[in-house]
């Protein structure tokens, strides 16, 4: 799993993979099956769907780009599980156009809910794709971890304004077009009959930490992994990650 054990990668999706590894065993031993079968929309090169495959899973990968899905395709051949990972072009308004309604153990939707026209639309079809007590795993960008990061740049007047803003937007060179607080993903989640198992904030110190300081000192990466798996389920530090995971369990 090789995008797990660099540092920078590691350190961006540590507690997401281990928080989804988790999950997805559970489901294996509910279901007594080995093999789940797993959605992943907005998949993009299989950041998370090569390793999910890497245990045993059949993956589908839904996304809009086709250079991601040659990416995601050359990959899945480089880790050995070409069988098991299929890329379809698609998007999360258009689901059921390319995949069938509740056939999956459980679904991804990370990185999707910033870009949409409609959260709440594409939240209800993550969740209508998924079977009886299957798992959602949602992430998205984190409000209060933009504010800090432009406040902490020496930005305050666009700190302020995407703490006013709607939309969580600090102005219009802002590539992102929409963030959460993990009140408003979780009424999101909660609004589409799944049960809110679990919120974590995500690169809560990873994103504020020296890179230098992260390369150079000995244990450092090691240190500072453990730190942010500690205070991933803090509601306290859900304010300031840069990035909140919230994971559902769609009721039966």
């Amino acid at each position: 799993m090789s995008d797990q054990l660099r540092p920078r990668a590691s350190l961006r999706t540590a507690v997401v993979w281990e928080v989804l590894k988790d999950a997805l065993d559970h489901r294996v031993k509910a279901t007594g099956r080995d093999a789940l079968d797993v959605l992943d929309t907005g998949g993009g090169t299989g950041n998370f769907a090569v390793p999910v495959a890497r245990l045993g899973h059949r993956v589908t990968v839904v996304d809009p780009s086709p250079n991601a899905l040659f990416a995601l395709e050359r990959r899945a051949a480089e880790a050995g599980v070409a069988d098991r990972v299929r890329g379809v072009q698609g998007d999360i308004h258009g689901l059921f156009d390319v995949v069938e309604r509740g056939g999956y153990d459980a679904v991804l939707c990370h990185g999707v809910l910033e870009y949409v026209d409609d959260p709440a639309e594409g939240v209800r079809n993550a969740v209508a794709a998924l079977r009886p007590s299957g798992a959602l795993s949602l992430l998205a960008a984190g409000l209060g971890g933009a504010v800090l990061a432009r406040a902490l740049a020496g930005h305050f007047t666009e700190a302020r304004q995407a703490l006013d803003d709607p939309a969580g937007r600090w102005g219009e060179g802002d590539p992102v077009p929409r963030r959460y607080t993990a009140e408003q993903l979780t009424e999101l989640v909660s609004g589409a009959d799944v049960e809110v198992g679990a919120v974590h904030g995500v690169r809560i110190f990873a994103d504020l930490v020296p890179g230098v300081l992260v390369d150079t000192e000995p244990g450092a990466v090691e240190a500072l992994l453990k730190l942010e798996s500690a205070a991933a389920e803090l509601p306290a530090f859900h304010s300031v990650a840069t990035q909140l995971h919230v994971l559902g369990i769609k009721r039966a």
